[in-house]
């Protein structure tokens, strides 16, 4: 039996508690030497820090669970036509993402991009250095400001690159399945 992902992303097998998986691309990636606009990059090395290279104007960014911050292009093309002066990194994304829907998952979810393991911890809150953009940003992006996340497993990340939802449990049988099995490795060396 196959399930068709609501968001119209996706189509899998249906086992059980098996979550559809959604994939997409990687768009941009983005840093700055702290605050925004980010700006793009031909490519970057990810490690459980952020991206390397990448500031941040304030310090409490500064923790492992805001590593990354990822954003949905779809959401970026919406406050564009919305008027607000948008591309790639400008609202401080790291990492922008096309055809994943990041802003629908639920915190846990681990995300696949090459060699990268990503695991998305909570939805990202908008901030007041959004006023040097536009001063109605802040509040127009309200539930759709992207997520911040952890990064599990580091690599190179760089724009076009496959970024894809990993299962959350494995087949009805009940084992975990080797992407579960990757995430479970990453959790456990973070863990040491």
């Amino acid at each position: 039996m196959t399930q068709i992902d609501p968001t119209g992303l996706s189509a899998a097998p249906c086992h059980g508690d098996v979550a559809e998986i959604a994939s997409g691309r990687i768009i941009a990636v983005c840093t700055s030497q702290g605050g925004v606009p980010k700006r793009p990059l031909d490519s970057a090395a990810v490690t459980p820090d952020g991206i390397e290279g990448d500031r941040h104007e304030h310090q409490k960014h500064v923790r492992p669970d805001r590593a990354l911050s990822l954003l949905d292009e779809e959401i970026l093309r919406d406050l564009v036509t919305e008027g607000f002066p948008l591309e790639p990194g400008t609202a401080g994304e790291n990492l922008t993402v096309s055809g994943l829907m990041v802003q629908r998952m639920s915190p846990g979810t681990i995300l696949e991009a090459g060699d990268v393991l990503i695991r998305l911890e909570a939805p990202r809150k908008p901030c007041y250095v959004l006023d040097k953009i536009d001063p109605r940003l802040k509040e127009a992006i309200v539930g759709r400001c992207g997520y911040m996340a952890s990064v599990l497993q580091g690599g190179v990340l760089k724009p076009g690159t496959m970024i894809r939802r990993l299962p959350a449990h494995g087949p009805a049988d009940g084992q975990p399945s080797a992407n579960c099995d990757i995430a479970s490795r990453a959790f456990s060396a973070i863990a040491e």
